[in-house]
């Protein structure tokens, strides 16, 4: 007996080292919940300017406390670089940042490049950036993505994902960046951003994010190029705005999209941006629960999430009208597609 203990207590010590239950085992990667995501980027702007919102039972409320009793567990922040007013600037999206986090919502920082707007239409340098060469253009970009995610890093906010440029079908920061006329010089750029992100935070995980999540041509085209030229990334965002009339037929082929861009590249794939007519909140609830479903099925488990886009604004706010509140300010039913993932 005094033999044969010690021989089993090895055998058993063996099989728990094989199972990965022993103390020195990788314990398995934990998944994330689903992100359903809201972006907000307005939201300093329309309070300052007294704009107040109102939940389902028309009670005033602050818009952050509406959305997370909506299934909302996630929220998207723009980044320009020296915008007119302030808004969307770094102390803004900071300030924004950490009010969202102390709330338990999981943050998505979206870097434009830009002192405005920078979509799939327009890629304008900033000002101050103006006379820069394309070196200066990448070491520029490196130091504003640092500074940004160093000052959220000091204020106690780890972005979960983070966006290197918007929409960027056709590059970034035209025309150093243009991918249509000089796709080694985006790719430059992209890593330039990419790796002023890990550098400050590793754990924060690449978006490079494209418009029109069905095109899948467009994706393979961008994504092939960037791969080519070694770019490095984690997710492959979507941006989705469809019609009442064409949101099925597009759902499928984002998630054809999705599917195929998993398939190829390994990576995992988000809608980073999406809305339908305000005035249609039923018909958005229903497309919203059927992209959310799609989203949910990619194997893998590497669908994450699907974000509104401002779905606060109302109004007639910057002439935007694919929000989720009514003309008065009170939430409608379209963001309960949320509630039920």
């Amino acid at each position: 007996m005094l033999m044969k203990e010690p021989k089993r207590l090895a055998i058993m010590l063996l099989c728990v080292i094989l199972l990965g239950l022993g103390t020195g085992a990788s314990a398995p990667a934990k998944t994330q919940p689903f992100a359903n995501g809201a972006d907000i980027g307005w939201l300093s702007e329309m309070e300052k300017a007294g704009k107040s919102f109102y939940n389902d039972d028309g009670t005033k409320q602050d818009l952050l406390t509406i959305l997370k009793a909506h299934g909302i567990n996630s929220i998207r922040l723009r980044v320009w670089v020296h915008p007119q007013n302030g808004f969307s600037g770094k102390e803004d999206v900071v300030k924004l940042a950490v009010r969202a986090q102390k709330m338990g919502f999981r943050v998505m920082i979206n870097f434009h490049y830009s002192d405005s707007w920078a979509d799939w239409k327009k890629q304008p340098l900033p000002a101050a950036w103006k006379n820069y060469s394309y070196d200066q253009i990448k070491r520029a970009v490196y130091y504003h993505t640092y500074s940004v995610m160093h000052a959220l890093k000091a204020n106690g906010v780890q972005p979960e994902w983070v966006q290197v440029g918007n929409e960027i079908n056709d590059g970034l920061l035209w025309n150093h960046g243009r991918a249509s006329t000089n796709m080694k010089q985006f790719a430059g750029i992209v890593k330039a951003g990419a790796s002023a992100v890990k550098t400050v935070s590793p754990e924060s995980k690449v978006v490079l994010h494209l418009s029109n999540g069905y095109d899948n041509k467009l994706y393979r085209s961008i994504f092939d190029g960037l791969r080519a030229y070694g770019v490095k990334w984690d997710v492959i965002g979507m941006s989705l705005y469809p019609t009442i009339d064409n949101w099925q037929k597009l759902n499928q082929q984002t998630l054809d999209n999705m599917n195929d861009m998993v398939s190829r590249y390994g990576k995992e794939v988000m809608i980073s941006e999406v809305g339908m007519d305000a005035s249609k909140p039923a018909e958005t609830k229903a497309f919203l629960t059927d992209l959310i479903r799609k989203t949910g099925s990619v194997p893998g488990n590497k669908g994450l999430g699907v974000f509104y886009w401002e779905p606060g604004a109302y109004g007639g706010w910057h002439d935007y009208k694919l929000g989720a509140f009514d003309s008065k300010g009170k939430i409608t039913e379209a963001l309960d597609a949320f509630l039920e993932k």
